[in-house]
């Protein structure tokens, strides 16, 4: 006789069987429990998957707060379900096991094992059972297996029930309506957004102005959500290090620099329009904090106490902008209150967990919230590193261009985008962050694979502001930023010419050979200055402050004999010396020597190297009568962030309560200890007639010879008509060299000149050489302006077309893109102009209409490029007012542009008139053909005996020599 089991039977034998049920009252209790957590935990899992869903077709996320208070909801919900699903589970199959109906049973089995998983890979997903998935193929595999095993386990249970008692649908039916009511309650609470609960402030965009910022709604930011910058620092520490010493922290009123330069603006708002509404044009790059929480505009705003004015440039800030609007710079870009996950701002430690797990666990929004394509472009750089000066800013003009560093960038051979550089990376620089933001070996949650390790981008953006490690007493700082600065330039003791002349007889390389000097002779020597390393104008920013300049002593026997470039007591350098920065005027024209942007109108010169150029600096040398010893000539090209006569308007401005500035006793005169860089140097020992001592070992430069006579031709031609001739010359010896940089670059100064058939000449000389080829686009430039010039205007359009419309094999593979190439389009656009303008017979006005169409086009590109490009508002309000096109909006909107943006040349001539009178020094520094004396009376470091009057040509008789 066949034993009964005793599930069936009870546990007495010979008792009378006793059927135990698969879910009894108790049971059945449970059973209801588990369903109605499954209930939720399924209408919670039906929205999140909607919202992933919709951002795979759409290509755009909808996860939002909200969205993580249903992941907090699902964990929850499947926490809350584990033991009364594994209780009702468990008991369920030991009612079961020996059931008659196996496949209800073994269904069953499988059923519990999917539902396993499922429990199994969401504890997984959260991080629990010691394991961490990073983003890879685990994670990915353990996602979608708790993304499918649901779906299984479903089908397993209908499976289940069908093998069994019959299914009572309409309860199965009203479960679903369930369902789909928590959806529709989780997708209305899903369109809610806090942020704009109890938001307050201006709701017209025009409020922000002159600032071209933006937030969003209108509104103000909350000043939690933009200074949360040590709740970032907890995933982040290598970053929040960088960027908590960095000029972008202290960009505000925690940089006594820039403190002392807006409390002037401000004050002078306050005083001239009764409100401090001009200085918003300094706010939205510098001071965001206070800006967009509505204190900036406060005139008792307390610009040290205030909780806002030490935040500077936050993490949240720069990654809160959601658009780059242009590139006009003044800090067009668009903000937002940065969504967070739910209890980002808690004090409460659980709660802080929480935050935190659910980041770990779902890395994807914070990453789409805070790290946006466009951070990684030169465009959103260019939001805050391009300006110009508003009308609201100086009453004076509706623009004026400041500081620049995007248009020369993409003009440059560094960034692959300009097609008439004299020299040419390997490979283009793609964006700024490339030099300015290098990878740092880093264990930060968000580091990224690199080179075998992980890395993340330096956030202290090391650049140049030596000032602000200095003023904070952090060497590491100043260490970072002067090893940046290292090889950006050089500079090379290239040629002495006989007699303080240009034309004398010249002694060039300097090195091997060596000219011997005569006692009592006078010399002019040449050195050439090179930018290496950079991708935009050297000096730039803050050119009218930034103190770079070239230092020079000349000595003999151990004793000073000539100097340019020394320093006096208070560490001020000599204002003979020759700079390369901006000498900017008012309209008085004094000096802009406070960082007084509001008083700016006109550059008196601009001593600024292009990427990739040269600049040639003259001296004066003049030897005494005796010389017992061989002349040595040192050279520096020196650097400090600030000069001596900002600093000292800096310090005299502190009011008290402010932090003292490092090294200053109030009321004490100002002694200027910023670290000096020396950013270049050459030396150099020249034989005496007469001196029998044998000469110092020395080293020619490690530059190809004919680099170092190309350099210098490329400083002679940008010094413009003053050494045309002379550059001339240099380019001659290149091409003798067999480089054909040097024909393509006489042809460069034969086109300047108007001599097209030479400049055709060269041109064609410059594309014979194979070893190495010139560059094409190049060619096809000066080609280009050759042919427009000799007016074969169908041959221009051409040669230009194909720099702009033409990306070869060999551009692509080093990322070059001479579309961006304005200068190029304009040229483009004026050969298609001239063409349409030829054209005067009727028949042919389709034909007409159609090239000035194309011309529109092309200056329409340089405007995408370069919003103020005077050149193309100008043509477009010609094209427009020709009758073919006649367009008399669009004619007095580019007229208007045209009006605004071009420079204003009746200001120069009283400006520099008075300039010139005052400035003795700037003055002789402006003119066309500039010597520098080593041998001035007052000079500092340089013995009064051997002071002598300059034998340089007088300013009256350069001028006259450069009019024959």
């Amino acid at each position: 006789m066949t034993s009964i089991p005793e599930s069936i039977t009870g546990a007495t034998p010979g008792a009378a069987p006793k059927r135990v049920l698969p879910v009894g009252p108790r049971l059945r209790k449970l059973l209801y429990v588990v369903f109605g957590l499954l209930s939720l935990l399924i209408a919670n899992s039906a929205y999140l998957g909607a919202i992933t869903f919709l951002g795979w077709a759409t290509k755009h996320s909808y996860v939002n707060p909200f969205y993580f208070l249903m992941i907090l909801g699902h964990v929850a919900l499947g926490l809350l379900v584990i033991i009364p699903f594994l209780v009702f589970a468990i008991a369920h199959m030991r009612n079961t096991a020996h059931r008659r109906n196996r496949k209800a049973v073994k269904v069953g089995y499988a059923l519990f094992a999917i539902s396993i998983v499922v429990l199994v890979t969401g504890l997984l997903l959260m991080k629990f059972l010691g394991v961490n998935l990073r983003d890879g193929i685990g994670r990915s595999i353990v996602y979608w297996l708790h993304i499918i095993t649901p779906v299984l386990a479903i089908w397993m249970y209908v499976l289940h029930r069908l093998a069994g008692p019959r299914i009572k649908w309409k309860f199965g039916f009203s479960y679903l309506g369930t369902v789909v009511v928590g959806v529709a309650i989780a997708a209305g609470l899903h369109s809610l957004d806090p942020r704009t609960w109890g938001a307050v402030g201006p709701d017209s965009p025009e409020y922000w102005e002159p600032s071209l910022a933006r937030t969003t709604t209108g509104q103000y930011i909350r000043t939690r959500a933009m200074t949360n910058d040590e709740y970032c620092k907890k995933c982040h520490a290598d970053v929040h290090a960088g960027w908590e010493v960095s000029a972008h922290h202290l960009s505000s009123f925690n940089n006594p620099a820039y403190l002392a330069s807006v409390r002037e603006t401000r004050d002078d708002s306050l005083k001239r329009d009764g409100n401090v509404q001009a200085s918003r044009w300094c706010a939205g790059c510098h001071d965001p904090v206070p800006f967009f929480s509505g204190a900036f505009d406060d005139p008792k705003f307390d610009d040290v106490n205030h909780p806002t004015a030490q935040a500077g440039i936050t993490c949240t800030v720069c990654h809160s902008i959601t658009n780059v609007n242009s590139v006009r710079g003044n800090g067009d870009y668009t903000i937002e209150e940065a969504q967070h996950y739910p209890f980002a701002f808690s004090d409460n430690p659980i709660l802080q967990w929480i935050n935190n797990r659910l980041i770990i666990a779902k890395p994807e929004f914070h990453r789409q919230t805070f790290l946006k394509p466009f951070h990684r472009t030169a465009e959103f750089c260019s939001t805050c590193h391009k300006v110009h000066l508003p009308y609201e800013l100086n009453h004076y003009r509706e623009f004026l261009r400041g500081q620049d560093h995007y248009g020369p960038y993409l003009l440059s051979g560094v960034s692959g985008h300009g097609a008439r550089s004299f020299y040419y990376p390997p490979e283009a620089k793609e964006n700024c962050a490339v030099c300015h933001m290098p990878w740092e070996e880093s264990e930060d949650f968000g580091a990224r694979p690199y080179e075998g390790g992980l890395a993340i981008h330096d956030h202290l953006f090391p650049a140049a502001n030596t000032a602000l490690g200095w003023l904070n007493n952090n060497e590491d700082v100043i260490a970072a930023h002067t090893k940046f600065l290292e090889g950006c330039v050089r500079v090379d003791l290239f040629a002495l010419k006989e007699g303080v002349d240009i034309e004398g007889e010249i002694h060039a390389p300097l090195r091997p050979e060596l000219p011997t000097l005569q006692p009592g002779q006078d010399y002019l020597l040449e050195s050439v200055i090179r930018t290496l390393t950079l991708g935009h104008l050297f000096t730039q920013g803050t050119a009218d402050s930034n103190e770079v300049w070239v230092d020079v002593t000349v000595t003999s026997g151990g004793e000073v004999i000539g100097r340019s470039g020394g320093m006096d007591a208070r560490n001020a350098v000599d204002p003979w010396a020759h700079r390369i920065n901006v000498f900017m005027l008012d309209e008085e024209g004094q000096r802009i020597n406070r960082r007084n942007p509001q008083d700016i109108r006109v550059p008196l010169y601009n001593h600024q190297i292009p990427p990739g150029a040269a600049q040639v600096v003259h001296f004066e040398l003049q030897l005494p009568e005796t010389l017992t010893d061989h002349v040595t000539v040192e050279i520096k090209v020196q650097y400090r962030k600030f000069d001596t006569e900002y600093m000292e308007f800096v310090t005299s401005t502190a009011r008290v309560g402010d932090n003292p500035i490092r090294g200053h006793v109030r009321g004490e005169p100002y002694v200027n200890e910023l670290p000096i860089v020396t950013l270049a140097s050459d030396r150099i020992t020249l034989p005496v007639a007469g001196v029998d001592t044998p000469l110092p070992d020395q080293t020619t430069p490690d530059i190809p010879v004919w680099q170092r006579w190309n350099d210098y031709g490329i400083g002679l031609f940008l010094e413009g008509k003053a050494e045309l001739k002379q550059a001339l010359h240099a380019f001659e010896v290149v091409e003798e060299l067999g480089r054909y940089d040097g024909p393509l670059n006489l042809a460069r100064v034969h086109l300047r000149e108007g001599d097209t058939v030479a400049a055709v000449d060269a041109i064609n000389r410059a594309a014979a050489f194979t070893d190495p080829p010139a560059p094409p686009w190049t060619l096809a430039f000066f080609s280009g302006e050759a042919n427009q010039q000799q007016g074969h205007l169908e041959e221009a359009v051409q040669n230009f077309r194909s720099i702009v419309d033409v990306h070869t094999k060999e551009q692509r593979e080093r990322g070059f893109d001479f579309s961006f190439d304005f200068e190029v389009l304009n040229a483009l656009g004026m050969t298609l102009f001239d063409m349409a303008q030829r054209i005067r017979t009727d028949d042919r006005a389709a034909e007409r209409e159609k090239l000035l169409r194309e011309a529109v086009d092309a200056f329409q590109r340089t405007l995408a490029i370069d919003p103020e490009n005077i050149v193309a508002h100008n043509n477009l309000y010609q094209l427009y007012s020709d009758s073919a096109l006649n367009d008399a909006r669009l004619e007095e909107e580019h007229r208007a542009s045209y009006e605004r943006y071009k420079a204003d040349d009746s200001i120069r001539g009283t400006a520099h008139r008075l300039a010139r009178g005052r400035y003795p020094a700037a003055n002789h520094a402006a003119e066309a053909l500039v010597i520098y004396p080593l041998h001035r009376e007052g000079a500092p470091e340089l013995p009064p005996e051997f002071v002598r009057p300059p034998a340089m040509l007088q300013r009256d008789e350069i001028t006259s020599v450069f009019e024959e």
